[in-house]
């Protein structure tokens, strides 16, 4: 009974164009939603990597000129005891970055850390996260980057995280054992951290993180307002389309049903109106055809019944006769 009842053939053309035209506003808007997410989505990710990328490689060239450039300069001009912070790659860059996010706001929800595993600064300390992805570049050693979204918060960032490793045996002298190192930076930092780091070892990470959430929010926002647009055409258009189907030729073919009803039960006074010349108006053109060849063979019917009865009767005459 149920099949039965909702069995597409039993409905009427109107309601068959309605339902087929509502399938294709719902999967028409399912496919459009599923391409529309995965373009913004991959615009949104490029977006936030292209400007990690950005402020990754400037750090680093940051880094490569105090290293080349300042430090050599700087380490001729002191004395063995001294400890000048300048020469220090990662002291440059968190300086220059501080300086960055006070000079402009664009900037305040960045975020840049040489995350050590045994820093002589604890402010480098690596976290529970950052040490998993030290561990994921000393059980790897041919991995250069790692990239991904993380949750700080209430908010959503993109990092990109390189491999920090003791290249340069002279860094030894402040990374090496206490006794040898200088006596300035033992006042700073003490003995208990930032020594006895292993050569060509990845000992922590650089990592950025820029903001997430904002661009994603966006990206959301345009899926959202884009959706709704796309929605609307849609709805109007198949509106249109329906509208369009049933005035020109869901109706036509009722009013040509409507009248061969007529003229099959005797009214041959009905009339089928052509209103177009399409395939709706080739076949009111075709029942009016069949109308005057029913009307043709009722007359010569008709005629041939008179006759065979005026025989009937012409014949009963001469016998009455």
């Amino acid at each position: 009974m149920l099949n039965k009842h909702f069995n597409f053939n039993n409905f009427k053309l109107a309601k068959k164009l309605t339902l087929l035209l509502s399938f294709v506003f719902i999967v028409g808007i399912i496919l459009s939603g599923l391409a529309l997410a995965s373009i913004l989505n991959y615009k949104a990710q490029n977006e936030i990597s292209t400007k990690a990328l950005l402020l990754s490689e400037t750090i680093n060239s940051i880094r490569k000129y105090t290293s080349t450039e300042v430090a050599p300069e700087l380490t001729t001009r002191s004395t063995p005891d001294e400890f000048l912070a300048q020469t220090i790659p990662s002291y440059s860059v968190r300086k220059i970055f501080e300086n960055l996010q006070k000079s402009d706001d664009l900037y305040r929800g960045f975020y840049y850390k040489s995350a050590m595993l045994n820093p002589s600064n604890l402010q480098d300390k690596a976290d529970a996260f950052e040490t998993a992805i030290v561990e994921q570049f000393r059980q790897n050693q041919t991995l250069k980057e790692l990239q991904g979204f993380r949750g700080v918060g209430n908010q959503d960032f993109f990092y990109i995280a390189r491999p920090l490793s003791l290249t340069e045996s002279s860094c030894l002298r402040c990374h090496g054992t206490p006794e040898f190192a200088p006596k300035k930076m033992i006042e700073i930092y003490g003995t208990t951290n930032g020594f006895n780091w292993p050569l060509n070892e990845v000992i922590g990470t650089q990592i950025v993180s820029v903001p997430a959430s904002q661009i994603l929010q966006n990206a959301r926002q345009s899926f959202v307002l884009v959706m709704g647009v796309v929605a609307i055409v849609f709805a109007v258009t198949i509106l249109i389309t329906n509208l369009w189907l049933k005035l020109f030729i869901v109706r036509p073919i009722k009013k040509i049903a409507q009248v061969a009803e007529a003229v099959s039960t005797g009214d041959m006074e009905a009339e089928f109106e052509k209103v177009s010349n399409d395939e709706v108006g080739n076949l009111a053109e075709a029942f009016t055809r069949m109308k005057l060849s029913l009307a043709m063979a009722i007359k010569r019917f008709d005629r041939y019944r008179i006759q065979s009865r005026d025989r009937i009767d012409f014949g009963d005459e001469r016998t009455i006769n």
